[in-house]
């Protein structure tokens, strides 16, 4: 197993007006309750508090943000490093404009679903069917029902590795499905959304809709990252998983959902290693019954234990 230090890491670290923890669980900040520790934990008390923990740390050291770790699997052997948890400092929404919303990375996305609903603005409903943030979201453009996060971005604000703070416009995202070109070290403080003037009873409608879809369809009360894979072009993920006989497929304590077999499930004692065997299991019987090799939607991050 790696070594996790976290009090040295610390000491190499500058002071900050946010918090700091070692040795953090991660599996108490993921959906998956699975996973290692973080060497260092930073919850930045700003967007200022994090220009200048960046701009004042050693790049050498790995930084990795999370966010409220809905499409994250921690492996067991934890994160080196520090992991940078937004929080209530970025979590500021506003209209802008009458149809526009500026809101912080740290947001829901289901939160911004219902502010915009409450400000009379339709286009961001979708954003309800997303389990995560808005930083989450920019960095993978996330969708759900129809729309996509590149729909309706305007621009995003961003901190590279150095500290500096640049604004990024739509067309320089480099989205395609599922996926933002823009370099993976880059970390989203805030974003501006454009909809169009509506009605709530009409947003509501929709709203509730897309919820009791969800409920209907997926594992959402279970312990899950959300959809494992990718869907490949003109073909579904679950489809391809059920045809090769992996529906309810287990590995130790982790399982393929009865319900919707492109969500993993921790059935309570599952690890790490359980629920990412378990998924690779499935692209192989998938790529053996169908020919398609499916990428995972899932990101997974840290060390893996004894070579598993």
């Amino acid at each position: 197993m790696p070594l996790i230090d976290g009090e040295k890491l610390l000491r190499q670290l500058p002071e900050v007006r946010g918090r700091m923890r070692t040795n953090a669980d991660m599996s108490e900040l993921t959906w998956f309750r699975v996973g290692g520790p973080a060497e260092v934990l930073f919850i930045p008390r700003d967007e200022a508090d994090l220009a200048d923990f960046l701009k004042n740390t050693d790049p050498s050291i790995p930084v990795f943000v999370v966010g409220v770790g809905s499409n994250l699997l921690v492996r067991d052997g934890g994160i080196k490093g520090v992991v940078i948890r937004l929080g209530r400092g970025f979590a500021q929404m506003a209209v802008e404009d009458q149809t526009r919303i500026r809101a912080g990375s740290a947001v829901l996305d289901v939160r911004l679903s219902r502010f915009a609903m409450d400000n009379l603005i339709d286009g961001l409903t979708f954003f309800r069917g997303i389990p995560g943030t808005i930083g989450g979201a920019l960095a993978m453009n996330a969708g759900a029902h129809g729309g996509e996060t590149k729909d309706v971005l305007v621009e995003a604000r961003v901190i590279d590795r150095s500290g500096n703070i640049s604004v990024i416009r739509n067309k320089d995202m480099e989205y395609s499905y599922r996926h933002c070109g823009l370099p993976r070290d880059l970390i989203f403080t805030e974003a501006l959304f454009e909809g169009w003037p509506g009605e709530r009873e009409v947003i509501a409608a929709r709203m509730a809709e897309i919820t009791e879809m969800r409920e209907e369809a997926q594992p959402v009360r279970s312990r899950t990252g959300g959809s494992t894979f990718k869907n490949p072009p003109d073909a579904k993920s679950w489809q391809l998983i059920d045809a090769a006989g992996m529906r309810g497929a287990v590995v130790g304590g982790a399982q393929v959902s009865q319900l919707h077999c492109n969500f993993l499930i921790n059935n309570g004692d599952a690890t790490a290693s359980d629920i990412e065997t378990l998924g690779e299991n499935v692209r192989e019987k998938v790529k053996q019954n169908s020919g398609v090799d499916l990428d995972w939607e899932i990101r997974r991050v840290g060390e893996k234990t004894n070579g598993v």
